[in-house]
C-alpha cells in the first residue's frame, strides 16, 4: 500500500538509509527542518510502518560466520498450506537470514549465514531435505555479499 509521503519524507527517509545512527539534529539539517518538525515527521514514519525497523550492519567473521549461501528450494507441491509450513520452518532456523518466495524454476531462496560447509551441509541435510515439502534444493556459496539502500523513486515524483 503506497502512502502519502512528500518530498520531504522522501529526503528523510534518503538520509535515514544513509546513515540510520544520524542523530535527530544531523537529519533536520540535511532536509531542512526544525529538529521538533524532523522528530515529528520521524515518528510518523514509524508508526505507519514506512520504516520498519533500524538494524546494524555487523561483520559475519566477528560473529563466527565463515561463509554465506543462497539455498534454492523447490517444494513438492504449492499448495497454501504447504508453502505457509515450510515458510514458517525457513524462518524459525537461525541460519536463515533471509528468504524470498519465488516465481520461476524454485519456490524459495534462503539465505544461509553458517559456520563453515560442515555447517551448511548439516543445516541443508537436517533442516531442509528431510521436510515432507520439499522436492529438491540446490546450494549457491556467497563469495561477497554487498547491499545498498533502497532506491527512492517515488522522491522524484514526489511534489
Amino acid at each position: 500500500m503506497k502512502r502519502d509521503l512528500d518530498r520531504i519524507d522522501f529526503a528523510l527517509l534518503d538520509a535515514l538509509q544513509k546513515d540510520a545512527r544520524a542523530s535527530n539534529k544531523e537529519l533536520a539539517g540535511k532536509v531542512g527542518l526544525a529538529q521538533s518538525s524532523c522528530h515529528a515527521r520521524l515518528r510518523r514514519l514509524q508508526s505507519s510502518g514506512v520504516v520498519q525497523a533500524l538494524r546494524a550492519d555487523l561483520d559475519p567473521i566477528s560473529l563466527g560466520i565463515g561463509l554465506q549461501a543462497f539455498v534454492f528450494v523447490r517444494l513438492v507441491q504449492h499448495d497454501r498450506d504447504a508453502v505457509v509450513a515450510f515458510h514458517d520452518h525457513a524462518l524459525a532456523r537461525r541460519e536463515v537470514v533471509g528468504l524470498f518466495h519465488v516465481a520461476g524454476r524454485f519456490d524459495f531462496i534462503l539465505h544461509l549465514a553458517v559456520r563453515d560447509s560442515e555447517h551448511l551441509r548439516d543445516v541443508a541435510m537436517d533442516a531442509f531435505t528431510t521436510r515432507p515439502e520439499v522436492a529438491q534444493i540446490e546450494t549457491h556459496l556467497l563469495f561477497e555479499v554487498s547491499r545498498d539502500a533502497l532506491p527512492i523513486y517515488a522522491a522524484e515524483d514526489a511534489e
